[in-house]
């Protein structure tokens, strides 16, 4: 895999951090990515997502979730009471994991649930009003900043 250096987008740019890091972890990430827990990613709504994990043989309090640095860190510890249970055979792994997903600007966490055997997170994309598309009002005549402009110099009659 080749390996590029990033650091003259890091020297001319201001404020596409995030974009570089990104950039960063894709290209230097490992081939062998871990597969265990399996999970699935979905799109429930328009703004809506729902990432699920199979959890099985974890209870909900050696679960963990937390969003730190837009970026998504679920996280298992499996209590030790393995001394007075002898397997002829152990299918079910209930090692422990962390499994990380970034997550993009606006995106936040809405909630967690365990059912199942599955954790379901809960996530929300919301736009800020700044962001949003907004219509401008078109008018005919001369230009609002100049009607503006010309209220401001006419003095008030008394």
């Amino acid at each position: 895999m080749r390996s590029y250096d990033l650091s003259p987008l890091y020297r001319a740019t201001v404020g596409f951090d995030r974009i570089a890091d990104l950039m960063d972890r894709v290209m230097t990430s490992d081939v062998a990515q871990p597969t265990y827990p399996p999970y699935n990613i979905e799109k429930t709504a328009e703004n809506s997502y729902r990432i699920s994990i199979a959890v099985a043989g974890f209870t909900p309090e050696e679960l963990s979730a937390e969003v730190k640095d837009g970026t998504l860190h679920v996280g298992a510890r499996k209590a030790t009471d393995e001394g007075e249970r002898t397997y002829l055979h152990r299918g079910i792994a209930t090692r422990a994991f962390e499994r990380r997903f970034a997550l993009a600007d606006h995106v936040r966490v809405t909630g967690a649930s365990h059912e199942h055997g599955m954790l379901h997170i809960d996530l929300v994309r919301e736009t800020p009003e700044a962001l949003k598309p907004r219509r401008i009002e078109i008018s005919r005549g001369e230009p609002a900043s100049a009607r503006t402009i010309d209220a401001v110099k006419e003095p008030a009659e008394v």
